[in-house]
């Protein structure tokens, strides 16, 4: 049972191509199921950076509410300053203001302690 040489190469040429179109097959196969894993991480990656920017705009949102109560609260301890010293001459005296009343207050009663005696002395001079 020998074959003739023409249909010896036609069973190659036959079996090559059985062989390459299984091979180009599962080439395809093998590209469709890389094409699809790679669609669905970069749709993981897609959903991640949506998250992270979501949190990131949440964040900027809080830290830009926090800084419009600091800036509130520091224009109203400005307010509550500026306050505080429109009324401080009303409810304190300087120190030197102070020493300069007592001297001025010592000096007096001085002089009256000095008029009481020359009085003194002039009465007893009299008497």
């Amino acid at each position: 049972m020998s074959l003739p040489l023409s249909e010896l190469i036609g069973w190659a040429i036959g079996l090559l191509g059985m062989f390459t179109t299984v091979v180009g097959g599962l080439v395809k196969l093998l590209l469709h199921n890389f094409e699809k894993r790679l669609g669905e991480r970069f749709a993981a990656q897609e959903a991640a950076r949506k998250a992270a920017s979501r949190h990131w705009d949440e964040n900027f949102a809080k830290v830009l509410q926090r800084q419009d109560k600091d800036a509130q609260a520091l224009l109203e301890l400005e307010r509550s300053f500026l306050r505080f010293q429109a009324e401080l001459p009303l409810e304190y005296v300087r120190r030197e203001d102070w020493v300069r009343g007592q001297a001025v207050l010592e000096a007096k009663l001085d002089g009256v302690a000095l008029k009481i005696e020359n009085i003194m002395l002039k009465g007893a001079r009299n008497d």
